[in-house]
């Protein structure tokens, strides 16, 4: 954090955020009425229209994101390292599937709106008796094929760090009906601005820690200038591989946190 009295660095775009305010309405009024027609003709394949409203998201807001592997198809649960809520748009313009979000985000206004319309998964963290039911819903649409992104940190965070993964979010591959479920453990890394590597201060201006208020991080953001971002999916495994849902956890914080600090040191 900038020391006490410090003037903050100017912005790079001043007016980025009225560019990226511009692009996200033309392309929200361009889509949400195609994606709600779409979803009732075919609901599995309305998934791409929600993939071009993130890529024309990602665009405005001035990120480039470059995706290294492939990520798998058929029921899979990508699992990611999560910094801030631009991890939505970067992901959901690469990767095809349905997010798992706090039950929060159904209540932002047009951001809720849009998120309806990928199938969000709404989870209640603080009504633990509907972990269950929502970790059924979860299971179910894996076993129909689905591809389900979670954030097992269970939060975002500063960026400098992989937090430890919540165990007990895996739960949803357990059972003998999802033992072939692929889990493909998938690093996000913000490693470029303008050009120029990042800085742990401008990481800090990309990360959504805490109680930050979304409008005001999200203006500030938009000013920064172009943000380059990269995309590792890793080598998928099953529940099976592992003695249990704790190992699993492990096995995949491991590899993105390993591959997530190669990244920042060597962001090329």
């Amino acid at each position: 954090m900038p020391a006490r009295g410090a003037r903050p660095p100017e912005p790079f775009q001043p007016l980025g955020h009225l560019k990226s305010v511009a692009g996200a309405l033309a392309a929200t009024g361009t889509l949400v009425a195609p994606a709600h027609v779409h979803k009732l003709i075919d609901r599995r394949g309305a998934g791409r229209i929600p993939m071009l409203w993130h890529q024309a998201v990602a665009r405005s807001l001035g990120v480039t994101s470059r995706l290294e592997g492939a990520p798998a198809t058929g029921g899979v649960l990508y699992v990611a390292n999560h910094i801030s809520w631009l991890d939505i748009p970067v992901l959901g313009s690469r990767i095809r599937g349905s997010f798992v979000a706090k039950a929060e985000v159904g209540s932002m206004g047009i951001v809720g709106h849009l998120a309806d319309i990928q199938d969000t998964i709404y989870v209640e963290r603080e009504r633990r008796t509907r972990a269950g039911e929502q970790a059924s819903e979860i299971q179910q649409r894996l076993g129909q094929g689905h591809n389900i992104i979670l954030f097992p940190e269970g939060t975002s965070n500063d960026g400098v760090h992989v937090l430890p993964f919540k165990s007990s979010l895996f739960s949803v591959v357990e059972g003998d009906a999802l033992e072939d479920v692929r889990i493909q453990p998938v690093t996000l890394a913000y490693t470029r601005l303008n050009g120029l590597p990042l800085t742990r201060q401008r990481l800090l201006d990309i990360a959504w820690i805490g109680d930050m208020e979304l409008g005001p991080h999200a203006v500030d953001l938009m000013k920064l200038g172009r943000i380059e971002a990269r995309i590792l999916c890793h080598e998928p495994v099953r529940r099976a591989d592992f003695a249990d849902r704790k190992a699993l956890a492990r096995h995949c914080h491991a590899v993105i946190r390993a591959s997530y600090q190669k990244l920042m040191r060597d962001p090329i």
